[in-house]
């Protein structure tokens, strides 16, 4: 006898935000962002919010967003404690979307 299914096998696509944290721990506030959506169902630019999508790292995590990069933490060079530039405590996550019989 055999059994056949007509369930299809699903697709997965990855969603990937960006936060960018006023200061090296994931409880701190998030001072910018980024997402990238590769499910093709929404298409997030730069500056299309004047809100965060969460209001810390841990807020990101309590959603389902998994933490896989967070950047390396390097002492200012004496003198430049005060000096402006880019933003330095950056944090990546990422969620896999399944998308049910490949509907993209």
């Amino acid at each position: 006898m055999t059994v056949t299914t007509s369930r299809s096998a699903p697709t997965l696509r990855q969603q990937v935000l960006v936060l960018y944290l006023s200061t090296s721990t994931l409880d701190s506030p998030v001072v910018g962002w980024s997402r990238y959506d590769g499910t093709g169902r929404t298409t997030p630019t730069a500056g299309d919010s004047d809100e965060p999508p969460y209001a810390s790292g841990v807020a990101a995590l309590c959603d389902g967003w998994r933490l896989i990069q967070a950047s390396p933490l390097f002492p200012p060079h004496p003198g430049s404690e005060y000096d402006v530039s880019f933003l330095k405590h950056e944090f990546f996550f990422e969620r896999i979307v399944d998308l049910p019989g490949g509907d993209v």
